[in-house]
């Protein structure tokens, strides 16, 4: 469950198993996986999703995303942007023109590429 992003705490595990481990063996059948799962989904708060997404960027904790968090967040993507590429992103969706991204223009950008 950690692994698809589920938060998921040991009593938790513990009642999911209790619920659907019917023979004791310690295990889930995968259509019983696939129930859960899938109400684990539809009950995602997407907002919420969207915020944890932010905070990844903020490893500072401004509130804010600026180019030096999105600088490390491509290279730890992987992504070979120079610092004029991820300004543009920036620039791009800088409502209040302070040079950085705040949570409430996150949410707007999310919405725009229908992720939201």
């Amino acid at each position: 469950m950690r692994a698809l992003g589920f938060d998921v705490k040991k009593q938790e595990v513990l009642a999911i198993m209790h619920d659907y481990d019917r023979d004791g063996a310690g295990q889930i059948e995968y259509p019983d996986f696939l129930e859960i799962m899938t109400t684990k989904i539809s009950d995602r708060d997407p907002v919420e999703e969207i915020v944890k997404a932010f905070k990844l960027f903020d490893e500072d904790s401004t509130g804010r995303i600026s180019l030096r968090n999105l600088r490390r967040v491509a290279r730890e993507l992987g992504e070979n942007l120079s610092d004029d590429e991820l300004q543009a992103m920036i620039d791009e969706f800088d409502k209040d023109g302070d040079g950085e991204i705040s949570e409430n223009e996150f949410l707007a950008i999310m919405k725009q590429t229908s992720i939201y």
